[in-house]
């Protein structure tokens, strides 16, 4: 599936969160984009970022070295494999601010 196939049956409000997200992760470094039928999966050199839209958000989940303690993760971080896996829920491009964005550069310097 291409980019245009998945957010023509998605929320309107998922395409404008996805492109911050990946106008930041695009600075970082080589990623490939791979829509799929549950959301959008960013890679670097292996699974590195989700996307998920549920019903009033995008969900991103990111992995870091360390535990996060920040009023926007969102679930229970998960540690798997020497990684903390966070959640944070995005309701606009305006969410993936500073803070997101420094989350995501150390994610990829470390994972992506």
């Amino acid at each position: 599936m291409d980019l245009e196939e998945y957010f023509a049956t998605g929320p309107s409000w998922e395409r404008p969160v996805f492109d911050a997200v990946l106008a930041h992760v695009e600075t970082l470094g080589p990623v490939t984009v791979e829509p799929v039928s549950v959301g959008i999966f960013i890679k670097g050199t292996g699974s590195w970022l989700e996307l998920r839209p549920l019903t009033r958000w995008v969900a991103l989940s990111f992995p870091l070295d360390r535990r996060l303690s920040d009023r926007r993760i969102t679930r229970k971080p998960i540690e798997a494999a020497n990684r903390w896996y966070h959640y944070v829920n995005l309701r606009s491009p305006d969410e993936v601010d500073d803070q997101v964005r420094e989350w995501l550069t150390e994610s990829y310097l470390r994972f992506g």
